[in-house]
């Protein structure tokens, strides 16, 4: 069963300023939502390559260290609360949308080499899906499906940066409430992997 909990925690990483996600609004400002959307399956691909190996990785370590994914939780939790501060402190910071035409490959190594997919495969997705093959798909697939709407939601938030259309949606508005919503999930991840200590 995939918990709330699970979907709301990846929707916040995902929606979270980071390398992937400023290509997404970069290519938005370039050349519009519409030519953007073939970069939605090479960060799909990226991710699903990159956390399943950190998955594999964690799984097989954890069987002879068990102490392994309570420590990389507690670290996780730690490093959202670091981003949640850095993405308050930065919000005033003016983001460079000025890159090259963003391709599919520039975006697939990206997302590939994203620290959040490690992350996503200690802390994010439950144990018990490194070591159950059905647990493992139902997951994932519900990770990749919502990366559709929230490449799309990146894209379109360049397209409307670049157009200045929408005062309130800017990039410290943005960051702040994403700092916010980080910390409010920074407690429970500490609580449990507490619990299972």
């Amino acid at each position: 069963m995939i918990s709330w909990f699970f979907v709301g925690l990846v929707v916040t990483i995902l929606l979270t300023p980071g390398p992937t996600n400023t290509l997404l609004a970069s290519s938005g400002i370039q050349v519009g939502i519409r030519k953007s959307l073939g970069l939605i399956p090479a960060e799909a691909l990226g991710y699903f390559i990159s956390i399943s190996l950190w998955g594999v990785i964690i799984g097989s370590v954890s069987k002879h260290f068990p102490s392994i994914p309570v420590i990389l939780k507690l670290f996780s939790a730690g490093y959202i609360l670091f981003l949640a501060l850095k993405l308050w402190r930065t919000s005033d910071h003016v983001e460079n949308f000025d890159q090259a035409t963003i391709g599919i490959r520039e975006l697939f190594i990206a997302t590939l080499l994203n620290p959040k997919a490690l992350l996503f495969a200690s802390a994010i997705f439950p144990a018990f899906v490194w070591h159950n093959l059905s647990a493992y798909i139902s997951h994932m697939l519900v990770f990749l499906m919502l990366i559709i709407p929230i490449a799309f939601f990146w894209t379109f938030i360049g397209s409307v940066l670049c157009s200045n259309k929408v005062t309130w949606l800017n990039q410290r508005n943005m960051q702040r409430t994403a700092s916010l919503v980080l910390v409010s999930f920074t407690v429970p991840l500490s609580y449990s992997a507490i619990l299972s200590l």
